[in-house]
């Protein structure tokens, strides 16, 4: 993928290019020579702004992660029962992969072959684990099936969830909007879940 060469550019929008490549080509397979192409500016402007690819790898788990830890610190997700704050965070977490789509795309990528990647994966697993804590919580109040296994349940409940990227295509023709898909996922999921 190359770009025409850039006059301007900012933070933002060489994160942005540099997602695209990652998810495209792995953050493995990805040189910052491949970096300076997409983005149509030379390595040294690139090592200007960011250390190297790490950096980027870095910023953009970090933008997924705050946007999945930025829901547990709502109000819908701290008051209230049980039941009610999950099918909030099941909700909102299908709406910040897609609003989110490319940055969460590439955080499911990871799989721990760099200092970054490892603690993007550890703070997956404490997301998941927040998660499953209320899952639990919503089985103790009555609310959601006693006879399926907590974490199973969780691992399902993300494993739809986490689809939705490799699927969703919001400027495709006749593409569902975003709520549209969260409605889906919070109907089929908690139809089966409920008690």
């Amino acid at each position: 993928m190359t770009m025409p060469k850039r006059d301007t550019y900012t933070p933002d929008s060489l994160l942005a290019v540099a997602v695209e490549v990652f998810n495209e080509r792995g953050y493995d397979g990805t040189s910052m020579e491949d970096l300076s192409r997409a983005a149509g500016i030379s390595k040294s402007s690139i090592y200007h702004h960011v250390r190297g690819k790490e950096e980027l790898l870095n910023r953009a788990v970090g933008r997924a992660l705050d946007g999945l830890f930025g829901i547990l610190d709502q109000p819908e997700a701290e008051d209230g029962p049980a039941v009610r704050r999950l099918e909030f965070v099941i909700r909102r977490t299908a709406v910040v992969l897609m609003d989110e789509l490319p940055y969460v795309t590439l955080l499911l990528r990871v799989r721990g072959n760099t200092t970054t990647e490892r603690w993007a994966m550890e703070r997956r697993r404490e997301f998941d684990q927040r998660v499953a804590e209320l899952l639990k919580e919503a089985v103790a109040e009555g609310d959601l099936r006693v006879d399926v296994e907590v974490r199973l349940a969780t691992r399902l409940l993300f494993g739809m969830i986490n689809s939705i990227a490799e699927w969703y295509r919001p400027a495709a023709k006749g593409a569902l909007d975003r709520e549209q898909v969260a409605d889906a996922v919070v109907r089929l999921a908690f139809h089966g879940l409920r008690s």
